[in-house]
């Protein structure tokens, strides 16, 4: 991890409309390990405990019991010493636009106090919001077609932004199993040898390459000691009919 603990980063929704986004976003936020949601002039006064708003966040509720709403930027940027705006186009006299991963790869090695600043879903973001801030973010979208949901264009910069702190490792669900060994390989080989001759797919008296080639699909399988039983056992069933 960089030297960026989660208080130090801010996520502030302009002019949120509709409270379902506002759940998700909160969501969005929660998962990647931030806490910090700030809400400047939403459309609705109860957006923050609307029905549709506490469905979205799906566990998440107590990040918007925690969420502030105020009613200007200036209130929300407070204590924040880099601001990022998202936006799909660069605004004439504005900061500089990147996408964010170019900006997170410089801005996780600083000690700032972080804040991503995200337009409403009606009209974005407006010019002089966009002039406020230190850098304008566009998420790279496919041609033709850059609109993105206000909680998916959170998630996506949630992401970058934890990415380029390090992330969180994977914790594996279940043990790696052990491959078997070659001697155990072989005897499922040999057993399936003894199988095939019995119901009259491999001739002895001319093999050909069939078992060169099997032991090859196993090799190149790297069978598992629980996958050989599973072998020998249809074997095992196929020799008993």
């Amino acid at each position: 991890m960089s030297g960026h603990p989660v208080d130090d980063t801010r996520f502030v929704l302009m002019n949120p409309s509709h409270p379902g986004n506002v759940g998700a976003a909160a969501r969005a936020i929660k998962v990647m390990g931030f806490a910090d949601l700030v809400l400047v002039r939403p459309r609705l006064d109860d957006v923050l405990t609307h029905v549709d708003a506490v469905a979205m966040a799906s566990g998440a509720a107590d990040l918007l019991g925690r969420a502030r709403v105020v009613t200007t930027l200036t209130e929300a940027l407070d204590g924040i010493t880099h601001a990022c705006a998202t936006a799909m186009t660069p605004r004439d006299f504005g900061p500089p636009t990147s996408a964010p991963r170019a900006h997170f790869a410089t801005l996780a090695r600083q000690d700032h106090r972080v804040a991503f600043v995200f337009g409403g879903e009606r009209f974005g973001l407006a010019n002089q919001d966009v002039y406020r801030c230190h850098a304008c973010l566009s998420i790279p979208t496919a041609p033709g077609y850059g609109s993105l949901n206000l909680a998916q264009a959170v998630q996506l910069i949630a992401y970058d932004w934890r990415c380029a702190q390090g992330g969180f490792s994977v914790e594996p669900r279940t043990a790696d199993a052990e491959l078997a060994s070659l001697p155990e390989v072989m005897g499922a080989l040999d057993h399936w040898r003894e199988t095939l001759e019995q119901i009259g797919f491999l001739d002895p008296a001319a093999p050909k390459r069939l078992l060169p080639r099997l032991q090859q699909l196993l090799n190149r399988a790297r069978l598992t000691r629980e996958e050989v039983d599973i072998l020998r056992g249809i074997a095992r069933a196929v020799t008993r009919r």
